[in-house]
């Protein structure tokens, strides 16, 4: 195997695990069903069932937009450019 293609493995580092956490914990919040079957507390009339799956919408957004800064900035420090 020619050596340049033993360099370019994944790794797994610190960054990486804090990346995929971001992803996974909103299918983890709402995969877990049990912890938000319920109707209390009402916000505005709404029902906690609902307004909690609203909420994990806003977070969802938040915790991507941090993963996809992250990866730029471990893309760039991978290639050596400036991670800003």
């Amino acid at each position: 195997m020619p050596e340049e293609t033993q360099g370019k493995q994944p790794t797994i580092t610190p960054l990486r695990v804090v990346i995929a956490l971001c992803l996974i914990a909103p299918f983890v919040a709402m995969l877990w069903v049990g912890s938000y079957a319920k109707t209390e507390p009402l916000l505005g009339g709404i029902p906690f069932f609902y307004w909690y799956q609203m909420l994990w919408v806003i977070v969802s957004t938040a915790l991507t937009m941090i993963a996809y800064k992250l990866w730029q900035n471990d893309q760039r420090a991978r290639k050596g450019g400036d991670a800003r």
